[in-house]
């Protein structure tokens, strides 16, 4: 989609991307392709340690580096603004600019509260378009701790 055809001005993702795979792209790549700039959440250090995940978690640094590397990889650093979250909503809840958030499936409960807590405050409903899950090779979806046990590759690939 050409920067004419991009329907939105801003558009909001947010994740742990941890262990980037082609789920985390493919929801990056969605909202590239849809908004002229993206405003990329990434869980900070000390919510990841207060969320209940079962895996290690790479740290928020390590986590931004390989993002700004795929950002690179796709030529749109200058159209991507990372930026850290210290609880699920982060900007999204207060930020008018944002006309669109893009959510997996797994996802779009979150999202759908953050409207009705928008709504609520008196500011509008953002958009919210959302993708499918992004399957491995045996059907299930891709994920960082099936990545981490050593069941899939980033790809989604089984491995032996």
């Amino acid at each position: 989609m050409s920067a004419k055809a991009r329907k939105y001005r801003t558009v909001a993702v947010g994740g742990t991307f941890d262990i980037l795979h082609k789920g985390h792209k493919r929801l990056i790549e969605k909202a590239l392709e849809v908004g002229e700039s993206v405003l990329l959440g990434v869980t900070t250090n000390e919510m990841v340690e207060r969320a209940p995940k079962t895996h290690e978690i790479n740290s928020y640094e390590e986590r931004v580096k390989e993002l700004m590397a795929f950002l690179d990889e796709k030529r749109a650093s200058d159209r991507a603004i990372i930026v850290p979250l210290n609880d699920p909503y982060g900007p999204a809840l207060t930020d008018e600019a944002i006309d669109v958030l893009v959510v997996s499936l797994e996802t779009a409960g979150r999202a759908r509260e953050l409207n009705a807590l928008r709504a609520a405050k008196g500011r509008k409903r953002v958009k919210l378009w959302v993708i499918e899950m992004v399957l491995a090779e045996d059907g299930g979806p891709i994920s960082t701790n099936r990545i981490r046990r050593g069941e899939i590759d980033r790809e989604g690939r089984l491995l032996p």
